[in-house]
């Protein structure tokens, strides 16, 4: 004989199911690959990226891990390695009381031969972008001065930091060189909740980059203005999600992107006096598309290339949206990132016959309780 208090859970999940609920959109995935050139005139031995506010679990992915459908061994044989320093290592920190996470690529010390296994060569290296691996297509060996990283994550880390690691003049110890490379962030902004019996609108997806800030003196009373770069964004709305393995060049899903540019280009550069100047948001007003599982935004970086002002450092550029002659510099690298969307869409509604009919239920059970004797309250 069945018990009254499984029969009450079987009539309240019942009833449950037949109440109306709300749509909603959300996140679940946040991913990011990209190029990047080592410009700081030395040879690097790593790279790392640190994901602020990130604990080691909310770390999804990385390009060239272990388990991924890519081999994650070291060096340049595109059958075992897509990029030289294998698969990374992940570690919390904890930097003057801001936790987070780390995903580190690495060279191997031998210390009895006093030498690195790899590292990347500091230069220039003109590339479409998504080339710096082994199945990028160009060459990529030891004399190439470049590397494809990525991360994938289920939330937003609030700060992401990338350096490539140098040596410093004790043998085998390594140091963090600067990185100027923005890494987007991602927000939803879902619509207003529907009127009765209508579907939801679709939400907001925003990703926004920013120049980072200069970390440099006043120079005689000036404050300093950062160094500008040049960018230009391209998007896609695809119907199912990504995965990190995507987001690489020859990809459907960058080929796709490259289709849409959505800004031409549009010079960054933090201005002291007003640190918006260095953010650029990109999906800003305009709602994503009904049936978008995932929105790919893929950012291209360049160096300005002409001259600055010798007292605050600030750009003297002919227009902030299109370089002109010798503005547009070196290429620094190629962001292709990534949110893959969680979205619920309502049940459909039902007739109030069947909403009675779970109250009903409740009833009945009631009523039949309290004639077997039992006094338990639903």
């Amino acid at each position: 004989m069945s018990s009254p208090f499984k029969l009450g859970a079987f009539a309240a999940a019942f009833s449950l199911t037949l109440l109306p609920t709300t749509a909603f959109a959300g996140v679940f995935g946040f991913l990011g690959n990209f190029d990047v050139i080592n410009d700081t005139g030395q040879t690097a031995h790593g790279f790392e990226i640190d994901l602020d506010g990130l604990d080691p679990t909310d770390i999804t992915d990385t390009f060239g891990g272990a388990g991924r459908g890519f081999p994650s061994g070291r060096g340049f044989d595109p059958n075992t390695a897509v990029e030289r320093y294998g698969s990374p290592t992940i570690a919390s920190y904890n930097h003057n009381g801001v936790i987070g996470t780390s995903v580190t690529y690495l060279g191997l010390w031998d210390n009895t031969n006093s030498i690195w296994d790899f590292g990347t060569p500091s230069g220039t290296f003109i590339t479409p972008g998504d080339n710096c691996w082994t199945g990028g297509g160009l060459g990529y060996g030891s004399s190439t001065p470049c590397d494809h990283f990525g991360v994938g994550t289920t939330k937003n880390a609030t700060n992401t930091h990338y350096n490539w690691l140098l040596e410093t003049n004790t043998p085998g110890t390594l140091t963090n060189g600067s990185v100027t490379l923005p890494a987007p962030t991602w927000t939803v902004s879902p619509a207003p909740p529907p009127a009765p019996g209508q579907q939801p609108a679709p939400p907001q997806v925003i990703a926004k980059i920013q120049s980072p800030e200069p970390d440099v003196p006043e120079i005689d009373g000036e404050a300093q203005w950062g160094d500008a770069i040049w960018v230009k964004v391209f998007t896609t709305e695809l119907e199912n999600d990504v995965k990190l393995e995507d987001l690489i060049g020859g990809n459907d899903a960058i080929n796709a992107a490259k289709q849409h540019t959505e800004t031409e280009w549009q010079l960054l550069q933090y201005d002291p006096g007003n640190p918006l100047s260095a953010v650029l948001e990109s999906g800003y007003g305009a709602p994503v598309g009904p049936n978008a599982a995932s929105i790919i935004r893929r950012y291209e970086f360049y160096k300005f290339g002409g001259e600055y002002d010798a007292k605050d450092h600030h750009a003297l550029v002919f227009s902030d949206s299109l370089p002109q002659g010798g503005e547009l510099g070196n290429y620094l690298g190629a962001q292709n990132a990534a949110a893959n969307l969680q979205i619920v869409a309502p049940p459909v509604p039902l007739p109030p016959a069947f909403l009675f009919m779970g109250t009903g239920l409740l009833v009945l059970l009631r009523n039949h309780w309290s004639k077997a004797g039992f006094n338990k309250v639903i």
